[in-house]
């Protein structure tokens, strides 16, 4: 049987998604547990890779099993072994030859940035503390250049492999919060770094250090060292994977409405 899992995360205490010979990783303690319950090694294909100190509020992976555990149960198994920064949410079963990072249409990230002189020690490895004043209008008119299909080169890491890098971005809102913001982006896909480039970015253009208007120049030169900056990862939540086009849609309907 070839099961799909439903899980979130807290990312501070794993150096990423995707298993390394060293440090902690959450594929790495998954596949340790399933390891146990079946005496043998299993590996399980996730929608995507975090990285280091980023979170994930919904994230999926699917695994092969021929253990006669009924579906209902999975949950249960799973979670009694689960460290406590690990949590199963849902256990489907699926055809064997879906395939999660293949098939979902999808996916929506947060960034989330809290403000003030004073850093607050219950935000650490949850938000990022940003003391700069920040004009609310240039930001918001810099981000909606990036909505639509855009060769995404000038915003991705010099170290990603990945030849074509050329993605549709849905929607990119600025939610304003108690005490500073969040930022909500929904693409077809996202590139190595890019959500924390394209943050990094905009709060440049928020500080005055960039000129908004320039961004359709930045975007058109393909160039990464024009926008040096990275955000830190803490701030970075994998909110959702849009497993059919049907998902997708209804969430950005609903932020028309809201946003």
């Amino acid at each position: 049987m070839r099961y799909l899992v439903k899980i979130s995360y807290n990312g501070a205490g794993f150096n990423g998604f995707q298993y390394q010979m060293e440090g902690r990783t959450v594929q790495g303690e998954i596949e340790k547990i399933l390891q146990r319950m079946h005496k043998a090694f299993v590996r399980i294909q996730p929608a995507g890779r975090t990285d280091s100190g980023v979170h994930a509020i919904e994230q999926y992976f699917h695994f092969d099993s021929e253990l006669s555990i009924p579906v209902s149960r999975w949950q249960h198994a799973l979670n009694s072994a689960m460290p406590d920064d690990i949590a199963i949410h849902e256990v489907t079963s699926i055809s064997p030859d879906y395939h999660i990072r293949h098939h979902s249409k999808g996916k929506a990230y947060r960034y989330r940035i809290y403000q003030g002189s004073v850093r607050d020690p219950f935000e650490k490895g949850l938000k990022v503390h940003y003391t700069y004043d920040l004009d609310e209008t240039k930001m918001r008119e810099a981000m909606q250049h990036f909505v639509g299909t855009h060769d995404f080169t000038s915003f991705t890491s010099a170290k990603s492999p990945i030849e074509n890098k050329v993605r549709h971005i849905y929607r990119f809102d600025l939610i304003r919060t108690e005490n500073g913001y969040d930022f909500l982006i929904i693409g077809s896909g996202f590139l190595y770094n890019m959500v924390r480039i394209l943050v990094a970015y905009v709060l440049e253009v928020g500080q005055g250090r960039w000129d908004g208007a320039r961004t359709p120049e930045v975007i058109a030169a393909k160039d990464r060292t024009m926008v040096p900056k990275t955000a830190p990862p803490e701030g970075l939540y994998l909110e959702r994977v849009f497993l059919n086009d049907e998902e997708r849609e209804a969430a950005l309907e609903k932020l028309k409405r809201t946003c």
